[in-house]
């Protein structure tokens, strides 16, 4: 993939082992235990960042919930419903790739993707000022020196982030979503957009916006299979620069 240009986020070191898991865990409700059949993935897709991916769960549980970035009675699934099921997109970036995550909400998939991936640098673009505030402190806490949140809306910022890849989680229909993306990438790069089972309807009713931004016939991906007990459906629609 050619080179991005410089982002326009400030530039900071990525996660130094040293200063992982110094902090104590949040308290409140408890985090959902990493259970057997779980931790062998959660091994394979985080590494080393393993228990500051657990840290990360243990705030969706906790001010998560109390914040209401995250529904209650999701968190018994937070790891495969939520955590695992955006850190397998972490093998489709690129190595050293610039990221814009739209719409983070809670860092899905932003911050699973930054645990997994501390080569990759994050912007973690979200409106609302509540949503952004959490995200600050659980970035703060985790120590994480790849990721930076701005609060905006995504048409906001453009001309200003510059990204490899953008990605997107249950923000909205492509057709919507596309011109929300696709003018980050200035004509390169790709959207990840992590889907349901509604995604090859999605893809239908966005065929005019599709050609009005220049992307690419959209692949539709299935990650996980044999690692995850469920699989995560990826809509990948690549950037074309205009002839």
């Amino acid at each position: 993939m050619p080179e991005s240009p410089t982002p326009s986020y400030e530039e900071r070191p990525g996660l130094r082992p040293g200063e992982r898991g110094e902090r104590p865990a949040p308290e409140g409700q408890p985090a959902p235990p990493l259970t057997a059949e779980l931790a062998g993935p959660a091994r394979q897709l985080f590494g080393d960042a393993l228990p500051l991916a657990e840290r990360y769960v243990a705030h969706l549980a906790d001010t998560g919930i109390e914040w209401g970035l995250i529904g209650p009675r999701e968190a018994p699934r937070l790891w495969e419903r939520h955590v695992l099921n955006c850190a397998v997109v972490a093998e489709l970036l690129p190595r050293d790739a610039h990221v814009a995550d739209v719409g983070s909400g809670a860092g899905l998939p932003g911050l699973c993707l930054a645990l997994a991936r501390p080569d990759c640098r994050f912007v973690l673009i979200e409106p609302l000022e509540r949503r952004v505030e959490w995200l600050d402190m659980v970035v703060e806490d985790l120590g994480l020196g790849n990721v930076d949140v701005v609060r905006a809306r995504a048409e906001q910022v453009v001309g200003e982030v510059s990204a490899d890849v953008v990605t997107a989680r249950a923000v909205t229909a492509m057709k919507n979503l596309l011109p929300l993306t696709m003018p980050l990438l200035r004509g390169e790069g790709e959207l990840l957009a992590i889907k349901g089972r509604s995604a090859p309807e999605e893809i239908r009713a966005a065929r005019k916006v599709l050609r009005t931004y220049g992307g690419a016939e959209p692949e539709i991906l299935t990650l996980g299979e044999g690692l995850l007990p469920e699989t995560t459906t990826v809509v990948r629609v690549a950037a074309r620069r205009p002839r």
